[in-house]
């Protein structure tokens, strides 16, 4: 194990790098632009591309467009910042273009509190453009998480071709502490898939019903079109019924028949716990002390941590509100990921949230717990 003494934004840096990420392109806005700052550090000692842009709309762009050149790319932001990148998130789903869109989430609407701590972003992120797709948002909850969540981004942008939103919040972007890292020889490292046949029978868009896309790195001599419209097999647009249906079909099926390799949760004490508690990010911290203290006071308390919350752990969150009736979500917004688990328990629970800037503490969510 490696020991490093960083903040969570610095370690999404590091990550980016061990992961193969060669190019970051992208904007200012706090509190995530302690990320972009390191990677224009380390970009350049690693052989790599950074370029500050003069907006959030041209520095995705310019990252998709490196993506396309075979490069492992990466932009972030925040909120306000997400939003002006909408339709260029949109392109990257419908095209099939592997992103990491790194997401140090504030409250909104508009610009809200740049410098406080918020989860304002969780159901945002979940259609952050318009049309049907799937997306696919990971939620460290610790600072070796900052790290190991970024490696997880990369790899599943490659995997299933598509943006991939990396989503923190203030507090673990800004904490500062140890964290323990696996030896770079123990982590997995995907890359995207290639067509090595020849030119004339290459078709990206050509393969099974719940497959990614292979994108050959642009300029290695395999032709194709890149759009936003409907596309067939070679990326030219179209209107045909069946190709258009085929291919948003496709765009589902890669996502929900690969559950197993995308989701990933946190279980802590649920085995014979009354009470369950389901919170994500830095709230999961304060929610784990005071797990600690009710535990001090006999009472059955435990935690169900989605690292994953999209596509959301439908199965396991079943599961759970099958075994235990008394469920508490606890979120730094209004009530955004509360609203996906009433839906997949078709019953309401309870919730506790602050959309005020400021972290919830343990003694809160202890008081909570005790009124149910």
């Amino acid at each position: 194990m490696r020991e490093v003494i960083a903040d969570g934004n610095g370690l999404v840096a590091k990550a980016a790098i061990d992961a193969g990420c060669r190019f970051y392109g992208g904007y200012p806005i706090t509190p995530s632009s302690d990320i972009m700052h390191e990677l224009s550090i380390l970009l350049p000692k690693h052989g790599g591309s950074f370029i500050q842009m003069e907006d959030e709309i041209s520095g995705i762009s310019v990252a998709l467009g490196a993506s396309m050149s075979g490069v492992k790319s990466m932009t972030g932001s925040s909120g306000p910042g997400i939003s002006l990148k909408a339709e260029q998130i949109g392109y990257g789903f419908m095209a099939e273009i592997p992103l990491v869109i790194a997401n140090v989430m504030r409250s909104g609407p508009s610009t809200g509190m740049p410098t406080r701590v918020a989860q304002g972003d969780v159901d945002f992120i979940k259609n952050p453009t318009h049309g049907d797709f799937k997306s696919i948002a990971v939620v460290p909850g610790t600072l070796q998480e900052a790290y190991l969540e970024t490696i997880r981004a990369f790899n599943l942008a490659e995997r299933f071709m598509t943006p991939v939103f990396l989503l923190m919040d203030e507090t673990i972007g800004h904490m500062y502490g140890k964290a323990l890292l696996p030896e770079l020889s123990e982590i997995e490292i995907i890359n995207r898939r290639v067509f090595n046949g020849d030119y004339k029978e290459y078709q990206p868009y050509n393969v099974k019903s719940n497959e990614s896309a292979i994108l050959n790195p642009f300029f290695t001599g395999y032709c194709y079109h890149i759009t936003g419209l409907h596309h067939g097999p070679i990326g030219f647009p179209t209107e045909d019924a069946h190709l258009a249906q085929s291919l948003i079909d496709r765009l589902f099926a890669k996502i929900d028949t690969n559950m197993s390799l995308i989701t990933k949760n946190e279980c802590l004490d649920l085995d014979d716990a009354d009470i369950a508690i389901i919170a994500y990010g830095s709230t999961s911290l304060a929610a784990k002390e005071a797990i600690k203290i009710m535990k001090n006071k006999g009472k059955k308390v435990g935690l169900f941590r989605p690292i994953t919350l999209w596509p959301s752990p439908q199965k396991e969150i079943l599961e759970l509100g099958n075994k235990i009736k008394k469920i508490l979500v606890i979120e730094l917004n209004k009530g955004q990921y509360v609203q996906e688990i009433e839906r997949v328990l078709k019953r309401k629970v309870e919730f506790f949230g602050k959309a005020d800037g400021r972290s919830i503490s343990p003694n809160e969510i202890v008081a909570k717990l005790e009124e149910m």
